[in-house]
C-alpha cells in the first residue's frame, strides 16, 4: 500500500524487530484478494482497496522456524493497494505501523525477501514479478 505521497505502509515486526509489508495466512473460503484486505485491516488498522499486482514471490531459502517449532517455505502474493479509510494502529504482531519512503527504508532494517520486494515497487515494473 502507498499514500498519495508515495510512501509505502509497513509494519515492524514485534518478534524480529524488522520492518515487513503488512500480510498473512489465507483462511478456509477465502479469496487472494480477501485475504490482503483483511490481513491488512488486522495489522494496520487500514481499510484498503486492491489496485494491481507486483508479482508472486517464492524463496526455497527463506524458511522460517517460529518459535512453536514450526517450520514453513514462506511465498508472498504482493499487491499494490490504497488506503480508503480507517486510522493506523498496531496489532499484537508489530510494534509500530506507519508509512515509509524507500529512502527511509534503506536505513532500517527489512529482511532480504522484503528488501526484493521494495526494490521492484521502486523499478516500476511494467509486469508482476513470477519468481
Amino acid at each position: 500500500m502507498v499514500d498519495d505521497a508515495g510512501r509505502v505502509l509497513m509494519q515492524r515486526r514485534g518478534d524480529s524487530g524488522n520492518w515487513s509489508l503488512p500480510g498473512g495466512i489465507m483462511e478456509v473460503g477465502e479469496s487472494l484478494e480477501d485475504c490482503v484486505v483483511r490481513e491488512t485491516r488486522e495489522e494496520t488498522g487500514l481499510d484498503i482497496r486492491i489496485t494491481g499486482l507486483l508479482g508472486i514471490y517464492t524463496d526455497p531459502e527463506h524458511v522460517i522456524e517460529y518459535s512453536d517449532g514450526e517450520v514453513r517455505q514462506e511465498f508472498a502474493v504482493v499487491y499494490y493497494g490504497r488506503v480508503i479509510g480507517g486510522e493506523i494502529q498496531v496489532s499484537d504482531e508489530s510494534t509500530e505501523v506507519r508509512f515509509l519512503t524507500l529512502d527511509e527504508l534503506a536505513e532500517l532494517p527489512v529482511h532480504p525477501t522484503v528488501r526484493l520486494r521494495l526494490d521492484h515497487h521502486s523499478e516500476q515494473r511494467q509486469l508482476p514479478w513470477l519468481g
